[in-house]
């Protein structure tokens, strides 16, 4: 499956406005750590990076969407599936951003 048709899976697993609003918000947290990292030339903070948006995105998942992050699903596939995950995030995050999907 290549990285758009997994989008489109992505998307059936983030209907809830809610969820994508903490995804969003997660997105914006990580934004805010690495540029504060980043300032502060703390370098090695920087492996934390990549895992500030789960709290808010598996808490979406449990409590609103009441399935499974994708991010899990890496476990069993040695990291494929996280590493494509993590690029939705990022496309629905820019997507949010220039209103192609709501969290309204």
């Amino acid at each position: 499956m290549d990285l758009k048709e997994y989008y489109q899976y992505y998307l059936t697993l983030h209907q809830n406005k809610k969820n994508r609003a903490l995804h969003f918000l997660g997105q914006c947290a990580t934004i805010t750590y690495v540029t504060t990292v980043v300032y502060h030339q703390a370098w090695l903070l920087l492996l934390v990076a990549p895992f500030i948006v789960y709290p808010f995105a598996w808490s979406g998942h449990r409590i609103f969407e009441k399935n499974k992050p994708l991010a899990l699903e890496g476990v069993k596939d040695g990291g494929k599936t996280t590493l494509k995950a993590k690029a939705c995030d990022w496309l629905m995050f820019f997507n949010i951003l220039r209103g192609k999907l709501s969290i309204w």
